[in-house]
């Protein structure tokens, strides 16, 4: 009886010093991503802000920027971070503030941000600008993406400061309807938008009724040949791959090039998608990394 209670006993302390030690583990990896992504404060406007910010190691002096903006109440940092580490440029995840609902997001005007007093446009130049003197990054090769309401700012960005990033590209992102009658920008701002032809959140056919409470908004391909207008192109290919197992949905894939200044504007189409990354369907990442790199000046404008 009592050999029997000390292997009891012996086999609870095996187990819970196996427990103990796949909490270090996990507490061990957890502090190491946090330490791969630090997040930093600074001040924007009377206002602390947040980001983290990705250095790959052995990035060149005066290496490029991406800012990768979050979705709706849904900050990712670190989704980034292992293309910029193949391909040395540093990835910065900027955190939005919160609106009446309690979620992080950017100022885009939806309806229900009538009450936001917050310049998300601002906070991104001033952001920018602050990295480059930090750091010492590109003042010329800055590139900008988001996922949803991340996206909308991208749009936004490209018509209210379209001389801040080299390019942009919204994820699952929209054109709103007041932006497109508002904007008179000329400067050209190569963009490229993946998007699902079976979003619910930001319907591929837009909505100009405003059914879903995000606002009116632009048809997706509209929205993306207002932008093939606006960068003057005049070349346009099509053609269609298929993604990755096990979805294996079709992409098809425009690209209008021959812009104003070599700018051009890609949209790739993913059939039957929903709203998303896409990183179920391909390398979301060297897909974009593929499209800024065509951009990027070997040297900065000083």
């Amino acid at each position: 009886m009592y050999c029997l209670t000390r292997s009891q006993s012996a086999g609870s302390l095996i187990a819970k010093g196996l427990l103990i030690l796949l909490l270090f583990f996990t507490a061990t990896v957890a502090a190491s991503g946090a330490d791969n992504t630090p997040e930093y404060t600074m001040q924007c406007e009377g206002i602390e802000r947040t980001y983290r910010l990705h250095i790959p190691e052995h990035m060149p002096e005066n290496g490029p920027l991406v800012v990768v903006l979050h979705g709706y109440g849904n900050p990712r940092p670190g989704v980034f971070n292992e293309t910029a580490d193949r391909h040395l440029f540093a990835a910065c995840y900027p955190v939005g503030e919160k609106d009446s609902r309690g979620k992080a997001c950017w100022n885009v005007g939806y309806p229900f941000q009538q009450d936001m007093a917050i310049d998300d446009v601002e906070f991104l130049s001033q952001l920018v600008h602050h990295l480059q003197l930090k750091h010492g990054f590109s003042n010329r090769n800055l590139f900008l993406a988001g996922m949803s309401n991340g996206g909308e700012m991208c749009y936004q960005i490209a018509a209210q400061r379209p001389d801040l990033f080299a390019a942009v590209a919204p994820i699952s992102g929209l054109m709103m309807e007041w932006l497109y009658k508002s904007d008179h920008s000329t400067q050209p701002v190569p963009l490229f938008e993946i998007h699902g032809t079976n979003d619910k959140t930001s319907a591929w056919e837009g909505d100009p009724d405003n059914s879903g409470g995000w606002g009116e908004y632009l048809p997706v391909p509209l929205a993306v040949h207002f932008c093939v207008a606006k960068n003057r192109c005049t070349v346009m290919q099509t053609d269609t791959i298929i993604g990755k197992a096990p979805n294996r949905r079709q992409i098809v894939r425009h690209r209008f090039s021959g812009g104003l200044n070599g700018s051009e504007v890609w949209l790739y189409e993913v059939i039957g998608a929903g709203h998303s990354w896409f990183w179920e369907d391909m390398d979301t990442g060297e897909e974009l990394w593929s499209f800024f790199s065509r951009f990027m000046e070997k040297r900065d404008k000083r």
